[in-house]
């Protein structure tokens, strides 16, 4: 077996080890870049790219069935799926195509691939998983960043059926939509792209174990979800899956709804939603000597990456913290660069969380979230969509906003959004709660009529009346215009 000596190691080219390759190259270390899969970021080949352009199809299909409540008449659409399946694949090998080939045109002896394992905490051991992969070699290395990400996983429930269940990474490989879909989870990867199958004219039904179609935390704002999301998806909460037997091309399920009763239904495929486990196994980090808890993580700080004292750094989705992007980004450049410093670790400040989900209407997370909050230390502040001018305008007026601001210095520091556009509201409100800027600031920023930010504005009115600052802002405009 052949042997190398780096700096650094670097496993996983996704979107975390990408970054953790610049900060390496900034650095003038010696790296290697490990990877065991086809280049190409989860993003771009099985994640956020593909899911949105089934929704864009599916928003373009849903927008002619809303033409009834403008006064228009139309005559009905044809979903062609052979063809929104292949702009589907075509725009998303045009966006993983720029990836890979990124990652090509770094230096090939600063590439390796194959599966790596740990040998002790600085010993690596690269193995080939096909015949394109290097020959095996032991690596010995300074400091490692692990980036190896999250895989969908199909549960043994579906072991008789395997062939007709489908995850969130090969549903975009289907030639044509099916004629009926179970979803199975009901987290923001399954909400996604069942309500997009659903615009698109597949019958679909969701099941999920749990109470809430949703990641909210707020009580407000899931009874809003719990009052708009039925009106157009087939959710079934609560539910317990019993069995999956094939019938015909197609699969049988059988589960016990939240009363208990045994029911059946039969779909041509099933979408396993229901998380992406962390990719940690093959990485044999208990030779490493880290102590590992139950679901084989090791004690990791957000601040640093660093896992225990070890010169050992865990970026994106397989640390489990934010399993998003640009959180694995911001991880990827945290742990490229401390492993570069290593043994002089720096605590890197992290950007205010944001999530969105973009069903319709959209669901955003911001800052602190409802469940984390000390609320005898904390002010709301509500907006409903109903009655806010801009979404009746839009025939969008479904949904709500809670913003929490802290008491002792009218700060903003969180807020959960169910409602038109609000990836948009989110952002700005990410913006305000990273510069702790106060509500009373907050309510002298422009903002135009009629608009949805609008109704961002009366949530922070509401709020400021809920901190009692309500006579710092006298002096704002208090117009009472149809776009409140």
């Amino acid at each position: 077996m052949d042997a190398r000596q780096v700096d650094i190691a670097i496993i996983g080219a996704g979107t975390a080890g990408l970054n953790a390759v610049r900060e390496a190259e900034k650095s003038g270390k010696r790296w290697l870049l490990i990877e065991q899969g086809p280049y190409g970021t989860t993003c771009a080949r099985v994640g956020c790219m593909p899911s949105k352009l089934l929704i864009a199809a599916a928003d373009a299909a849903h927008e002619a069935s809303r033409m009834p409540a403008f006064g228009l008449r139309v005559d009905g659409i044809t979903v062609d799926g052979p063809a929104v399946m292949q702009r589907l694949r075509r725009e998303r090998d045009r966006f993983a195509g720029a990836v890979v080939d990124s990652t090509e045109k770094l230096p090939r002896r600063n590439r390796l691939r194959g599966q790596a394992r740990f040998i002790d905490a600085t010993t690596l051991e690269v193995t080939p998983r096909s015949e394109r992969d290097d020959p095996p070699v032991r690596i010995s290395t300074t400091a490692t960043v692990v980036a190896t990400g999250s895989t969908s996983r199909i549960p043994g429930l579906f072991d008789a059926v395997r062939g007709r269940v489908l995850t969130s990474e090969s549903v975009f490989e289907i030639g044509d939509l099916p004629r009926s879909l179970a979803v199975i989870g009901t987290g923001p990867v399954g909400l996604e792209l069942g309500q997009a199958f659903a615009r698109l004219g597949v019958r679909v039904v969701f099941f999920d174990r749990g109470e809430h179609p949703a990641p909210f935390s707020d009580p407000q704002v899931l009874e809003s979800v719990h009052a708009v999301l039925p009106q157009e998806l087939d959710l079934n909460m609560q539910t317990n899956l019993l069995d999956a037997a094939p019938r015909g091309d197609g699969v049988t399920l059988r589960w016990a709804d939240a009363d208990g009763n045994e029911r059946s239904d039969d779909f041509e495929r099933v979408l396993v939603a229901a998380g992406r486990p962390p990719n940690l196994e093959p990485l044999n980090l208990a030779a490493t000597g880290l102590e590992l808890d139950e679901n084989g993580q090791p004690p990791w700080n957000p601040e640093t990456t660093q896992c225990g004292n070890l010169p050992i750094f865990l970026a994106g989705d397989i640390n489990a913290y934010r399993p998003l992007l640009h959180e694995a980004g911001d991880e990827g450049r945290i742990s490229g660069a401390n492993a570069a410093r290593w043994p002089n670790v720096a605590a890197h400040e992290r950007r205010t969380p944001l999530a969105i989900v973009f069903t319709d209407p959209q669901m955003a997370m911001v800052g602190t979230r409802y469940a984390e909050l000390d609320l005898d230390c904390t002010a709301i502040g509500t907006m409903s969509f109903e009655y806010q001018g801009r979404a009746r305008v839009m025939a969008a007026n479904r949904g709500l906003i809670r913003i929490y601001g802290r008491r002792s210095d009218d700060v903003l520091i969180g807020a959960e959004l169910f409602g038109p556009r609000v990836e948009h509201l989110a952002h700005l409100l990410a913006w305000a709660i990273q510069e702790q800027t106060p509500v009373e600031h907050l309510l002298r920023m422009p903002v135009y009529h009629p608009t949805l930010e609008e109704g961002m504005r009366t949530a922070l009115r509401d709020l400021a009346r809920a901190l009692d600052a309500e006579d710092r802002c006298r002096s704002e405009d208090m117009s009472t215009s149809p776009g409140m």
